[in-house]
């Protein structure tokens, strides 16, 4: 079955046309909306797989869909997937998202909406419960200054690995990147797990607290 999404951008004209590209891909379409109470009203009434969120809406466009993207967590848990979309990198918006630790949200550039198998993919990863973060919130996260972490003991393979998963990326995915056999990529997602302090644990869950551990730095 595909996809069900729910849209929320004030542009009816960008709206449309993500629309229109959407549906070409295989996803099916359920409701838009032009502000974040409408978003909410809309996510309450037609239950889509995930919600694609404009993060700066009316009335003051500053963080309006975040805020909405927020509530609709709250009401419906990982039942629906957030997939907020940005003009430019704000890291704390980013953090916001993935704070939770829970999966099932992610944080992209709008400039990601020319590549529709990437955002594609994008979606499908949130709507299975993967975190999604666009790979120029990670460099800047990755770049900042900060105090001595257990993040600091992983080396520079390890690092790698670490912020293709923050991407969102899968084992075999990571494979195909950086041309590593799976076992070797297991085994540094393992190292990864045991530098970071990270018990025992579903896999998923674990990915997104190394993410989070990374992120934060």
């Amino acid at each position: 079955m595909s996809l069900r999404i729910v849209l929320a951008d004030d542009s009816v004209l960008l709206r449309e046309g993500i629309a229109r590209l959407l549906v070409e891909a295989g996803f099916e379409v359920v409701g838009q909306a032009g502000d974040a109470p409408a978003l909410i009203t809309t996510v309450r009434e037609q239950h889509p797989d995930v919600a694609l969120i404009d993060i700066r809406m009316p009335p003051t466009h500053t963080d309006e869909g975040l805020r909405a993207a927020e509530a609709i967590r709250a009401e419906h848990g990982n039942a629906v997937g957030i997939l907020v979309l940005s003009q430019y990198v704000e890291t704390t918006f980013a953090l916001r998202l993935v704070a939770d630790g829970e999966g099932g949200m992610g944080y992209l550039l709008k400039d990601r909406l020319e590549d529709l198998d990437e955002l594609s993919d994008a979606i499908r990863r949130v709507a299975r419960g993967g975190s999604v973060i666009d790979p120029e919130v990670v460099a800047q996260l990755v770049g900042r200054r900060r105090v001595k972490a257990p993040i600091d003991d992983l080396t520079e393979r390890e690092r790698e690995v670490l912020s293709l998963i923050a991407e969102g990326r899968s084992n075999q995915a990571i494979c195909d990147h950086l041309f590593l056999a799976p076992k070797t990529v297991e085994a540094h997602i393992a190292n990864i797990f045991s530098k970071l302090e990270l018990l025992p644990a579903p896999d998923d869950h674990r990915r997104v607290l190394a993410v989070l551990a990374y992120l934060r730095g």
